[in-house]
């Protein structure tokens, strides 16, 4: 069960409802927006376990991951926490998971994958396991040199998270509106406010092919059976 059982019985003020509706309409408007996010499947504001909200995405196999990737995952992250900030102009302790979730991004990308240009093709990662957890393979320098590359990539990708919403601002009101209404919104949903996605991943043209696969199934036995 993802994110645990459903706690309908949670008691949730009016304000703290809507804050919620539009922090997830803020992740799936960003990630129906940006082409190498996860698209989404479905999300909703009943809480479930410790979360308010829960969010139902259908993530690409990849081998390899390119920074614009990384980039659009970590700006569609921080898409809740922008959209509190563009529609009600103040932020909430509500974003502590995407919080953490894109600071791990960020770290990873300049001192593991040697993603960042200011500190450069650089990796401290340490398969071995061997190194000690008090001490880091790197000077003090370069240790402010890393937070600050975490810090610029982490406030770059939240502008552009929140450049994003103030563009399409009437339509994520629209989504927000409509999921505080009825507590939860499709792919379908997304669809009618903002229009088809642009992009399709690798495994949303192959549920497609499956789709037109059985459906000429169908209509090959329907035709069949006229004839028989």
């Amino acid at each position: 069960i993802i994110g645990g059982l459903e706690k309908k019985s949670k008691i949730i003020s009016p304000g703290e409802k809507k804050t919620i509706a539009y922090h997830e309409a803020g992740h799936a408007t960003v990630s129906w927006m940006l082409e190498h996010a996860s698209p989404l499947i479905k999300v909703t504001i009943v809480p479930r376990g410790k979360s308010l909200g829960a969010a139902w995405y259908l993530p690409e196999e990849r081998q390899l991951t390119t920074t614009e990737q990384m980039l659009d995952e970590l700006c569609t992250a921080l898409g809740g926490r922008a959209a509190e900030e563009v529609f009600f102009k103040k932020i909430s302790t509500g974003a502590l998971s995407d919080l953490e979730k894109a600071t791990k991004m960020a770290y990873a990308m300049v001192s593991m994958y040697g993603l960042s240009k200011a500190v450069g093709n650089i990796s401290y990662y340490d398969s071995s396991g061997q190194q000690s957890g008090f001490t880091k393979p790197y000077s003090e320098k370069r240790a402010q040199a890393i937070d600050e590359e975490v810090s610029n990539i982490i406030e770059e990708q939240y502008k552009r998270a929140k450049d994003i919403l103030t563009k399409h601002k009437l339509k994520v009101k629209k989504l927000g509106s409509e999921l505080l209404i009825n507590e939860v919104i499709f792919k379908t949903d997304l669809e009618r406010v903002f229009g088809e996605r642009k992009w399709k991943s690798y495994e949303e043209e192959k549920l497609v092919k499956l789709d037109e696969k059985k459906d000429s199934k169908k209509k090959s036995k329907i035709e069949h059976d006229k004839t028989a």
